[in-house]
């Protein structure tokens, strides 16, 4: 590992901030009403193949998580995997990645933090902030995606679920004694919902204004997003072939994935 990584790891575990360490984002170009990374992914819009969550008709896709994962990792990944070398008890270590995200992350409306009704941030640049700062600014989606990486990094199963209007990840944890609710997802019980925008969440916390809502929810994997796959591609958006959909619960995935994904984008669009 790279003395950087460790120092910059060292630094995040022990809550300590470092400015110098910290760097912008670059590679960001601006094409029409988007702005795009060098991945060709849009930042302000979830909608589209080329838009960060790849929302469709439906299905979706969290790609901008594997802008952090298998070749592209970085210091988010290294950071999951620090939290499992640490914390050998699996319970212990969901819990205090929760505790990380949730208590460096300071919830931030895009309009506030970019001037945009919509900006997500990549697990990495989320991070970077942190590191500089002890703390960032993010909304839902900037939480979730975090979590889901480290998460992923530190041995766990998990993915990004979405709710009319909201983000979140859920973890596999089918032991877990302290969840209010436990979900299945793809037919496998113990889905925990981890939700880091309120500073007094609890892993297992859910909002009671989402219960009973429809919720989808898709599993992210350690396959990393490849530049060529999407760089500077701006495709018109078209309905995606049905890749076999993610529900949360008993909701039929297809209904409830063309159910959610309209009110999310329509939320998003109108806020």
């Amino acid at each position: 590992m790279r003395k950087s990584v460790v120092v910059t790891l060292l630094i995040v575990i022990l809550g300590l901030a470092s400015p110098a360490l910290a760097a912008p984002s670059d590679g960001f170009f601006e094409r029409g009403d988007d702005i795009y990374d060098s991945f060709g992914i849009s930042r302000n819009r979830s909608v589209g193949e080329d838009g960060f969550f790849q929302l469709s008709d439906d299905n979706f896709d969290p790609i901008i998580a594997r802008e952090s994962m298998g070749t592209n990792t970085d210091i988010a990944w290294e950071l999951g995997l620090s939290f499992a070398e640490k914390y050998p008890d699996h319970q212990q270590r969901a819990r205090e990645i929760f505790n990380f995200v949730r208590d460096k992350l300071v919830y931030t409306s895009d309009i506030d933090e970019f001037g945009r009704d919509e900006f997500a941030q990549n697990a990495d640049e989320v991070l970077e902030t942190i590191i500089g700062n002890g703390r960032a600014p993010g909304d839902c989606e900037d939480g979730a995606v975090l979590l889901a990486v480290m998460y992923k990094a530190a041995g766990f199963r998990s993915a990004i679920a979405l709710a009319p209007g909201h983000a979140a990840t859920v973890v596999y944890l089918p032991d877990y004694p302290r969840a209010a609710h436990v979900f299945t997802l793809e037919g496998q019980k113990g889905w925990i919902w981890a939700e880091t925008t309120g500073n007094t969440n609890e892993l297992g916390w859910l909002a009671p204004s989402l219960v009973g809502e429809p919720m989808v929810a898709r599993e992210i994997s350690e396959q990393a997003l490849e530049r060529e796959d999407l760089t500077y591609r701006l495709a018109t958006l078209q309905p995606a072939s049905s890749q076999g959909g993610f529900s949360i619960g008993g909701i039929s995935p297809f209904f409830s994935v063309m159910l959610v994904l309209w009110i999310f984008s329509l939320m998003r669009r109108r806020r």
